[in-house]
């Protein structure tokens, strides 16, 4: 495995020495409606799935989406009386220091990989979690009313003009991980329900979306579209990967379970043994 593990949490400056085997993968975006908690629920067991020993952190105690959604798959787990791959997990309080420290430890300490999902706004912990992921995740709607996030472009020719200041604190964010133990950042922007922008516009979103990864760093994948399975599946917990245990999956559901798959590729995160959806 690669990344490292986080012991200290009061000063982002501040990172520790040690075993390299944990991976921090951090979903941010401090806008709303982006499907950043479905898309962080889907890797974390896609993760399990794979054989991976998966910690989760819901930092967003208002919402707690991440926190339920994983409420919601140990109690069907317990009602069909099998075994589902489940990541352990915790949820933040939004106050404490000492509770986050504390949770982060003890999630951390036996977990290949540590998935933290963040509020839809602006808050201090998720700041101190971006600076210690291994992998950034910043998934997007595609249309210039999410991309306003990370960057500005000219309304007449859709070029575009300066980066946003969320692309501005995640560039510092880089920078003081890089001073603090010579780790970089990979930041990738995942770019959600990207079907049912008009084509036009697709495309203007897709040129501005390509200037501005050269210009501040990140990478771009394809995520995950707007299905309806995506939402039925909430109450019991389930995930694409669990078709065995929600019945018979029509072309859309394999369609699903594909763009799944294709974004796991994506975000090339470290290896473990077991194939993945076997």
């Amino acid at each position: 495995m690669g990344g490292r593990p986080i012991d200290q949490y009061k000063d982002v400056e501040t990172l520790s020495e040690g075993s390299k085997r944990l991976h921090v993968l951090v979903f941010a975006n401090e806008k709303g409606g982006t499907g950043k908690s479905t898309t962080a629920v889907h890797t974390a067991i896609a993760l399990a799935s794979k054989g991976a020993r998966v910690a989760c952190f819901d930092l967003d105690h208002r919402q707690r989406t991440m926190g339920r959604y994983l409420d919601n798959r140990g109690a069907t787990a317990k009602r069909m009386g099998k075994p589902l791959p489940m990541p352990v997990y915790d949820t933040h309080d939004g106050e404490s220091m000492a509770y986050f420290s504390e949770a982060l430890d003890k999630l951390g300490e036996n977990a290949d990989f540590l998935v933290i999902d963040t509020p839809g706004r602006d808050d201090k912990f998720a700041r101190i979690a971006v600076t210690n992921a291994d992998t950034l995740v910043t998934p997007m709607n595609d249309s210039f009313v999410d991309f306003d996030l990370i960057g500005q472009v000219d309304p007449d020719t859709f070029k575009v003009v300066r980066p946003s200041f969320y692309s501005e604190l995640i560039w510092e964010s880089r920078k003081r991980r890089a001073k603090a133990d010579g780790e970089t950042i990979d930041w990738v922007v995942l770019r959600n329900r990207m079907q049912h922008i008009e084509a036009r516009n697709m495309k203007r979103v897709s040129e501005a979306i390509d200037q501005l990864s050269k210009r501040v760093g990140f990478r771009v994948i394809s995520g995950l579209s707007e299905r309806v399975i995506y939402r039925e599946l909430f109450p019991q917990g389930l995930t694409m990967l669990d078709s065995r245990d929600f019945g018979e999956m029509g072309l859309a559901h394999v369609a699903a379970r594909q763009e799944l798959r294709e974004m796991m590729a994506g975000l090339a995160l470290p290896e473990v043994t077991m194939p993945l959806f076997a």
